[in-house]
C-alpha cells in the first residue's frame, strides 16, 4: 500500500489515532480503514475540511420510507449521496470507495437489536447487494469552520469523542420509522455561542445551526456528563451546553423499525469524503437581517436561550415599545423591563400548554365588578396560540368563572373564534386558594410533573406586601379575589415552568419583578405594590396592548424561518403558504378587537376607572385611540 504518511502501519497492523491523518487526503483514511486497522477513536479532526458522513445502510424493501423518513428530518438527517440497490460506490461524494470496509467500524442490527460492532461488512457477503447505503451529513464537517472562527472544541482539546444523547424529541414518523431525535452537545464559551450559532446557520448539509442552547433538561437529558454515545466532554467554567442534531438518529430509526438486517457506523466514527467543505459557500450575509441569528437567553439558572432572526427580534422591539405609553399618566417609566416581551414571547413559542388568568373586580355597582382591560387581551393571546397548535386555558377565580364560560361561547357563535376557549376555575369548588391547592391545580398526580409550561397573568389583582388586593386608589378588594398568586408561586418551584405578567400599574401579578419601583414611583405605590414576581414583566399603557402586542409576537416568530427551525428542532417541516395564512387569520384586528369589546360590554364588563358602559377602556375611547394603537401594532407585521 503506498498511502501517503503510512509508513509500515500497513505491514505492523498498528492501529488507532495517527498524527498524520489530520491532514491526510480521505483515500489515504480510508484505504487504512479498509485495511483493517483497529481504529477506536472519533474521526473529529481527521482529514481536516473534508465532509464526513453518518451512515445507515437498509435493505431495499424500506429503503424509499427511511429516505422519505430523512427528509421528514432533515436536520438529523440530512442525505449527502443515496445510492442505488447495492451500490457499494458513492462516485458524487469519494472515488475509490467501498462502503463494506471504508469505516472504522460498523454497528451490525438483528431485528431491532445490536449484534456486534465490526470493523469490516464484508462477511455478510451476497446478502449486501440487496441494500440501499444513506451517506448522512455529520457536524465533524464544521470543526474546521468553528476552528477558524476561534470558537473552542472541548472534545478535540481533551482528544475524546463528541457527546450525544437520545432526546425526548420526537421525530416526524414514517411508516416503521419512528424515534426520537439523537442530538450531539458541544460545550461552547458563553461569550460565542451566537458566533457558533451564525457559523453553523448555513451549513444545512451537515446538521445547520443547533437545535437546542442550554438547560439539557429542557430536551429531557438528565446528565449532560453520561451521555448515551460518544464520551463525556468536561466543561470549563463559562462554557455552555450547545446542542446540535446528529445522525446518530439513523441508529435509533433502525432499532425501531426492527428490521431482519442492518448496519450503521458505530458512533463518533465516520465515514471520509472526497468533498471539501469549501466554507465561502456557507457565509451568513450580515447585511441581510432576516437571516442573521440573534441568541437570546431566557433564563439564567439554568442557562437556556432561544433564537430568532435579527429582523424579528427588532420588530418584536419595536412592539414593546410601541405599547410602553403611558396615556393614563401612572409614571409607568420605571417599570419596563426591557426585551421581556421578545423573551416572554420566545419562552411561549417553545411551549405545548399555556395557562392564562386574568380578572380585576374593581368596579363599583352592578352585578358584575369586573372590569374590561386585559379580557381583550388574554382572548388575542389564547386565540393565536390555538391557531399555533399549542394548548390553551383560560383559568379563572369562582366570581368571573360563569361569565368567562358565556363570553367563551359567544365568542365562538359570533365567529371571533373558531375553536371555543377552554376556561377553568381556580381555585377548584370546595377548596380555597393557598399553594396546597394551587399545586394540586398546575401539577400531575406526582406533584411536580406541570400540566402547563407557561402561565400568563393579564391584568390579574396580585397580592400587596399586607397579603391584600387593593386597586389603584388603595381600595380593598380583597374580599372579591380568589388569589392567583399561588399558582405563580408554585410555577416558580416547578422544572420547565415559565411565567409572564403584564401590567400597567403596578398592583398586577407579575410587577413584584419592580416592586421597590412600584413604591418609590407610583402614586400610592407602598400600599398597592404587587410582590407576586414573574420570569417576564411586559409593561403597557393598557394591559390589553400588552396582550395584543404578545399575540403578535408569537405570529413574528412562528413565520420567522430561524426561529421557526429552532422551535421544531429541525424535525418536521416549516409552515405551509396556508398555514401561514392561518396563523395571519388569528392576528387580532381592528374591526375583530372592536367587535370584542362590544361582546363584553353585552356581557357586563365595563371601563375599570369610569364605570361606564362604553367602548372605553380605562377612560380611553376605542376610536381614535386603541383602535390606532392597534394599526400602529399591525403596521409592524409583514403585511399579509
Amino acid at each position: 500500500m503506498t498511502a501517503s504518511g503510512m509508513g509500515d502501519h500497513d505491514t505492523k497492523k498498528v492501529g488507532g489515532y495517527q498524527e498524520w491523518m489530520e491532514n491526510a487526503p480521505p483515500i489515504d483514511v480510508r484505504q487504512y480503514f479498509r485495511q483493517g486497522y483497529e481504529f477506536k477513536e472519533a474521526t473529529a479532526g481527521v482529514c481536516k475540511g473534508y465532509l464526513q458522513a453518518n451512515l445507515t445502510m437498509l435493505h431495499k424493501s424500506i429503503a424509499s420510507n427511511f429516505a422519505e423518513f430523512c427528509c421528514a428530518n432533515s436536520g438529523p438527517l440530512p442525505i449527502v449521496f443515496q445510492s442505488n440497490v447495492g451500490q457499494f460506490s458513492a462516485p458524487k461524494i469519494a472515488q475509490d470507495s467501498d462502503i463494506r470496509t471504508d469505516l472504522p467500524r460498523y454497528r451490525v442490527f438483528e431485528n431491532g437489536m445490536e449484534r456486534l460492532e465490526a470493523i469490516n461488512l464484508l462477511s455478510y457477503g451476497d446478502k449486501m447487494d440487496d441494500f440501499v447505503f444513506f451517506y448522512l451529513g455529520c457536524s465533524f464537517s464544521f470543526d474546521k469552520a468553528l476552528l477558524q472562527a476561534d470558537i473552542p472544541l472541548r472534545y478535540l482539546e481533551q482528544k475524546c469523542n463528541v457527546s450525544m444523547y437520545t432526546t425526548n424529541i420526537k421525530c416526524h414518523a414514517v411508516g416503521e420509522f419512528d424515534c426520537y431525535q439523537v442530538v450531539s452537545m458541544r460545550p461552547i464559551p458563553r461569550q460565542l455561542v451566537e458566533k457558533a450559532f451564525r457559523v453553523t446557520h448555513p451549513m444545512s448539509d451537515v446538521h445547520g445551526a443547533p437545535i437546542h442552547i442550554g438547560n439539557p433538561g429542557a430536551i429531557g437529558i438528565s446528565d449532560v456528563l453520561k451521555p448515551d454515545y460518544g464520551d463525556p466532554n468536561q466543561f470549563h467554567s463559562d462554557d455552555i451546553a450547545v446542542f446540535w442534531s446528529c445522525g446518530v438518529t439513523g441508529l435509533e430509526a433502525v432499532l425501531s423499525a426492527k428490521p431482519p438486517l442492518a448496519f450503521t457506523h458505530s458512533p463518533g466514527g465516520m465515514y471520509i469524503s472526497d468533498m471539501p467543505m469549501d466554507l465561502s459557500k456557507y457565509q451568513v450575509n450580515i447585511t441581510d437581517p432576516t437571516d442573521l441569528p440573534k441568541v437570546i437567553p431566557l433564563m439564567e439558572e439554568p442557562f437556556q436561550a432561544s433564537v430568532a432572526s435579527e429582523a424579528t427580534v427588532n420588530k418584536i422591539k419595536q412592539l414593546e415599545q410601541l405599547v410602553f405609553d403611558d396615556p393614563g399618566e401612572r409614571q409607568l417609566e420605571d417599570l419596563l423591563v426591557p426585551d421581556d416581551l421578545l423573551k416572554s414571547a420566545l419562552a411561549m413559542s417553545h411551549s405545548s400548554s399555556v395557562l392564562i388568568t386574568t380578572g380585576f373586580p374593581c368596579v363599583l355597582g352592578g352585578t358584575n365588578p369586573y372590569e374590561n382591560d386585559g379580557l381583550s387581551g388574554a382572548i388575542a393571546i389564547a386565540t393565536i396560540l390555538q391557531a399555533l397548535k399549542i394548548k390553551v386555558t383560560l383559568v379563572v377565580e369562582k366570581g368571573l368563572y360563569k361569565l368567562m364560560k358565556q363570553v367563551a361561547q359567544s365568542l365562538l357563535a359570533g365567529g371571533l373564534s373558531k375553536e371555543e376557549l377552554p376556561v377553568l376555575q381556580y381555585p377548584q369548588p370546595n377548596t380555597s386558594a393557598c399553594m396546597e391547592s394551587a399545586r394540586d391545580f398546575l401539577t400531575h398526580d406526582d406533584g411536580i410533573t406541570p400540566k402547563y409550561d407557561h402561565l400568563v397573568a393579564i391584568e390579574r389583582t396580585g397580592q400587596g406586601s399586607d397579603g391584600k388586593h387593593h386597586t389603584m386608589h388603595d381600595r380593598d378588594i380583597s374580599h372579591l379575589v380568589d388569589s392567583s398568586d399561588y399558582l405563580f408561586e408554585v410555577a416558580s418551584e416547578l422544572p420547565l415552568v415559565f411565567t409572564t405578567g403584564i401590567g400597567d400599574g403596578g398592583n398586577e401579578v407579575g410587577m413584584g419583578k419592580v416592586y421597590d419601583n412600584v413604591v418609590k414611583t407610583v402614586p400610592k405605590g407602598a400600599s398597592i405594590a404587587c410582590k407576586t414576581s414573574t420570569d417576564y414583566l411586559i409593561t403597557a399603557g393598557l394591559c390589553d396592548w400588552g396582550g395584543f402586542a404578545l399575540s403578535m409576537a408569537l405570529y413574528l416568530l412562528r413565520v420567522c424561518p430561524i426561529h421557526d427551525r429552532y422551535q421544531r428542532r429541525a424535525v418536521g417541516f416549516p409552515p405551509t403558504k396556508e398555514d401561514k395564512a392561518e396563523f395571519r387569520e388569528a392576528v387580532l384586528s381592528v374591526d375583530k378587537a372592536r367587535e370584542l369589546l362590544e361582546c363584553l360590554l353585552k356581557h357586563g364588563f365595563r371601563d375599570g376607572i369610569s364605570g361606564c358602559s362604553a367602548l372605553t377602556v380605562d377612560t380611553l375611547p376605542f376610536e381614535g385611540i386603541i383602535d390606532d394603537k392597534i394599526k400602529q401594532m399591525l403596521d409592524i407585521l409583514p403585511k399579509a
